[in-house]
């Protein structure tokens, strides 16, 4: 039997679908078709027809349309989605009929007058990945309209999208759909651009297929992270404020924007048979113009010279050639490194991913005993079990103090060292001691967020509260989304400068209103006169810490102003907490 040869041909592929439809079937399923049909036969044909497209077919709430031309595939796009946002103009939000829309230019197969192929996949896979309202596309349609259509282009760089080999390079097309329902009423003024060249390094993408090299691609990006930031001429954006967008596709003009940057580093990696794959590129978001990119393929013993060798061709490019901060050392041993990053992401999370994190780093040191960053977080772990999580304070106390001070003696320019032995040394009243530690950890990195906002907690103790505010408030401007700990030490401090009402709004923040920042909002609700709320907010605290005592929590805090612990113990006595 002779075979049967398939029909190819290149062509430019819409896929769209309406976002809700499940939604607006299950609440209204007779008017919501009745709108879909007459969205089809007014706007949707008219557009295909228009801009010589084939309407190849409607599937549900979809559509998949071919062109021949990625122009007229892309402006027939763009006036749907206008077109769309017209007619939905007084429609109640939960009747309004929103569109995705996703491009691709490939390669397809005709059988029957339907398409089959890659190039049809990746056209439904970009349609998932764009918002409400908006249009992704494929760097191959990119490159065809660029120049040929006044549309605001924003890359959102490699994407790995689902049953696709290869990544694919995606666009996002911003259209202003004045009528599509905005997520909140509440309008947030964007954060000023700082005076000195500002960046944010996004996670970096796991181009490998093993699942377990997720860490080691998360531990490259915060390492990039740590490093910009030790350069005092560059505003740097935190790790945990970058790592909210990880996994998501976003428009590098908007995260900028949101993050408060100008640029941003972004890229992938692949770590497998002793190699390691990376590729880095540096975008000016103001402008979507790509500034410096490149590809790195080393073993991988050369990881830590490959991060080197970035930050050095980022700083050369945002600052010129400047002499490097003082080396940090790093590990010898990559399985001990391995470890110390998988334990990075489970401190602070609960009791037990600390107890977890604790035999990791425990680990670490036993491969490298010179490794300083697992002896710091080892150190911090230890701190953390006793004075969050109810552990035993002896002999992880004692233990803590010599860890950190061995962190700071293997490495003494690692900013995180510094920072972790300061905080442990004003437990043991060490005070000036703790101060000259966070003094050398802002100078080593001035951009590190952690550092200010722990700080500002011993500000508070010392009766500083005014200071502890602004120290607090820098660490939130370096990391915009912060870990719910902040808004702690942003109520803290606020209940200190006898600022109850603003203390009890940051206090109710969902980040960190069910942890141990539920005393200080019990006893701000006291000190405003609110007696049932205070009451009922201590007594919910209690519920998750049964053995709190006033008297045993007083004496063990850093406090260097009398006045200070005697302000907290009134606030807390009041809102009824146990003596």
């Amino acid at each position: 039997m002779a075979a049967i040869r398939a029909h190819r041909r290149l062509a430019a592929i819409l896929a769209a679908d309406v976002v809700g439809y499940s939604r607006l079937m299950e609440q209204d399923e007779t008017g919501t078709l009745a709108t879909l049909k007459a969205r089809w036969r007014e706007i949707v044909r008219p557009l295909i027809s228009e801009h010589h497209g084939r309407l190849v077919k409607l599937i549900g709430d979809g559509v998949l349309v071919e062109f021949g031309s990625a122009v007229d595939a892309v402006q027939c796009a763009i006036t749907l989605q206008e077109q769309m946002a017209q007619a939905n103009e007084g429609l109640p939000e939960p009747y309004r009929i929103i569109l995705r829309i996703g491009i691709n230019l490939g390669d397809v197969i005709i059988e029957e007058g339907d398409l089959f192929g890659d190039g049809v996949n990746v056209a439904a896979r970009l349609e998932s990945l764009a918002e409400p309202g908006g249009i992704c596309l494929s760097g191959g349609v990119y490159d065809q309209v660029k120049r040929k259509l006044p549309a605001d282009f924003a890359a959102l760089g490699p994407q790995t999208l689902k049953n696709i080999a290869e990544p694919v390079h995606v666009y996002r097309i911003t259209v202003d759909n004045t009528a599509q329902p905005v997520a909140s009423s509440r309008v947030e003024e964007p954060l000023a651009l700082p005076a000195k060249p500002s960046i944010a390094v996004l996670p970096f993408t796991n181009m490998g297929q093993d699942t377990e090299q997720e860490a080691f691609v998360d531990g490259l990006t915060e390492d990039l992270i740590t490093d910009l930031s030790r350069h005092p001429a560059l505003f740097v954006i935190a790790r945990h404020s970058t790592f909210a967008y990880k996994g998501k596709a976003a428009d590098v003009r908007q995260i900028a924007r949101d993050l408060g940057v100008r640029y941003l580093l972004e890229g992938s990696a692949r770590r497998a048979a002793g190699r390691v794959r990376i590729n880095a590129q540096l975008v000016d978001a103001s402008r979507g113009e790509h500034l410096w990119a490149e590809r790195f393929d080393r073993v991988l013993e050369d990881i830590f010279r490959v991060q080197d060798e970035v930050i050095a061709r980022i700083v050369e490019a945002l600052l010129g050639r400047l002499a490097a901060p003082p080396p940090r050392i790093r590990p010898t041993n990559l399985r001990a490194y391995d470890l110390c990053v998988r334990a990075r992401a489970l401190v602070g999370r609960s009791p037990e991913a600390e107890r977890e994190a604790t035999l990791l780093l425990q680990q670490a040191i036993a491969l490298d005993p010179d490794y300083a960053e697992a002896h710091r977080w080892l150190a911090f772990n230890l701190w953390a079990t006793w004075v969050h999580w109810g552990g035993p304070i002896e002999p992880g106390r004692h233990r803590a103090v010599e860890l950190a001070e061995k962190a700071v003696a293997l490495d003494p320019n690692d900013a995180g060292s510094r920072w972790v032995l300061g905080l442990l040394l004003a437990y043991e009243g060490r005070w000036s001691e703790s101060d000259a530690e966070y003094a050398t950890a802002l100078k080593l990195d001035p951009n590190h967020a952690d550092a200010w906002a722990m700080q500002s907690e011993l500000l508070t103790y010392n009766g500083q509260s005014t200071a502890a505010i602004e120290g607090v408030q820098k660490a939130l401007r370096l990391n915009p989304h912060p870990a719910g700990w902040y808004y702690w030490a942003l109520g803290l401090a606020q209940y200190g400068a006898r600022q109850y009402e603003n203390a009890v709004e940051t206090l109710r923040n969902e980040a960190t209103y069910r942890s141990g920042s539920r005393r200080i909002l019990a006893a701000s609700l006291a000190q405003l006169g609110s007696m049932d709320e205070a009451h009922q907010e201590a007594t919910l605290f209690m519920a998750n810490n049964p053995h709190f005592t006033i008297s045993s929590w007083a004496s063990s805090q850093p406090f260097r102003d009398e006045r200070m612990r005697d302000h907290f113990v009134d606030g807390y006595r009041k809102a009824g907490l146990p003596e």
